[in-house]
């Protein structure tokens, strides 16, 4: 009798220290079991919806938004199922990207399932861009470094955050003639901070990658096809890519005019069927640089680093030009461009979150304004009236307004706006 009480209340004691350990567990923060992801996870990953950000609401940049503000657009996002974001630079008076960081990292002290990542852009030009002296576009400005030295910094202080710095936006294309520099520039930024995560003084899973058009990643003039753009191609982790259809509506609009056998169609067939082949042109423009770049020997991720379609032109896109610019054509883009994205493994930092004013701030109809998904004042624009209706949006607001379609929802009411694209016959009529 003595042996089997004396095993019993072993028995019970085990029991405890079981049940205990099992309570332990489930109190445990999820922080403490949730797996760091990394770029490579991140990248290509269709759970991980990709953005281009910038939470300017003002006609300047001098006037930055505030933590608060940061945090309303940042919770918005998140609701869509965003969770990767894409910032431009980090000059000393334009904090933005920084505050972006803090805002994160204090939305994921409030709450622990709060998941976003940012791609950190270095913002790289030439010697006497955005003055009145003439660009020199053989010599880098001697503000890069201080530009570079500032993205390390970041990412090595939130390095739960950022998971990619991209060096320069658009730095190597020879349309950006106020700032463009050679490749040489980016490839020699590119391999200090290769260098810097080999050292230790970057976290090694940090993905380094430039992001810039098409053609400057080997996808168009034969120009481009330089040693320094192949050493690039082999130096960064992924090439991010720019792809815009919508521009070329008006510069290279071939795939855009309506075919003569389209003529009866009834317009939104007309339409749809021109986005179908605008999706085709971009598709056709990423082939070309991962072509490009299985030709220098390389096989690595290509993702896209922007592309976008804007709601209101005055100019090339409008009424009196291509005829591209509306809500309806956009919303057929945004949807079509995500499908093949996502299906195909592709990340898309599509272009972009919120309109901002500063862009074209002397021309407020200008269309680089417009690119996007939600009016300055928090309407969603129709591509995401479909996320409104799931009430995905309520309790959220921005500018202290809630969330609500543009046109009120009234779908007739925005196709009223709606061009068809002109015609194959008059499109090389002009051209």
């Amino acid at each position: 009798m003595k042996i089997r009480r004396i095993l019993a209340c072993i028995l019970s004691i085990v029991f405890m220290i079981s049940c205990k350990s099992e309570k332990n567990r489930e109190q445990q923060p999820l922080t403490q079991i949730k797996k760091e992801v990394t770029a490579k996870e991140i990248l290509g990953n269709p759970d991980y919806l990709a953005i281009s950000y910038g939470g300017y609401r003002g006609k300047t940049r001098d006037s930055q938004p505030s933590i608060a503000e940061l945090k309303e657009d940042l919770r918005i996002l998140s609701a869509m199922g965003v969770k990767l974001l894409r910032t431009y630079n980090v000059q000393p008076k334009l904090p933005h990207a920084s505050n972006v960081l803090k805002a994160i990292s204090e939305l994921k002290k409030e709450d622990e399932n709060f998941e976003m990542y940012v791609m950190l852009g270095a913002w790289v030009d030439c010697l006497n861009a955005w003055t009145d002296k003439e660009p020199n576009h053989d010599v880098e400005s001697p503000n890069n470094a201080g530009e570079i030295k500032r993205a390390v910094a970041l990412a090595n202080q939130y390095p739960d955050i950022v998971k990619i710095i991209a060096v320069g936006n658009e730095a190597m294309v020879k349309w950006a003639t106020s700032y463009y520099v050679q490749p040489d520039v980016i490839l020699k930024w590119v391999k200090h901070l290769q260098k810097l995560k080999g050292e230790g003084k970057l976290p090694k899973d940090l993905w380094i990658t430039s992001s810039d058009d098409f053609a400057s990643w080997g996808g168009g003039e034969s120009r481009y096809h330089v040693d320094d753009l192949n050493e690039l191609i082999k130096a960064v982790d992924f090439i991010s890519m720019h792809t815009y259809p919508y521009h070329n509506t008006h510069y290279n609009p071939e795939f855009w005019g309506v075919p003569e056998a389209h003529a009866n169609m009834p317009d939104t067939t007309k339409i749809e069927m021109a986005m179908e082949r605008a999706i085709k042109f971009a598709q056709k423009q990423y082939d070309s640089v991962t072509n490009y770049m299985k030709s220098v020997g390389v096989n690595k991720p290509v993702h896209i680093g922007e592309t976008g379609w804007a709601t209101t032109s005055t100019g090339y896109y409008g009424p009196n030009g291509s005829k591209a610019t509306d809500e309806y054509k956009q919303g057929l883009y945004y949807k079509l461009m995500r499908r093949w994205t996502n299906r195909a493994k592709i990340s898309c930092f599509y272009f972009e979150a919120f309109n901002e004013q500063w862009k074209d701030a002397h021309n407020p109809n200008g269309s680089e304004n417009h690119f996007g998904l939600f009016t300055i004042d928090g309407k969603a624009k129709y591509p995401i009236w479909d996320l409104v209706d799931k009430g995905i949006f309520e309790g959220l607001t921005r500018n202290g307004n809630s969330i609500t379609k543009t046109y009120n929802g009234d779908k007739k009411a925005l196709l009223e706006d709606v061009l068809v694209p002109p015609s194959e016959e008059d499109i090389m009529a002009k051209h």
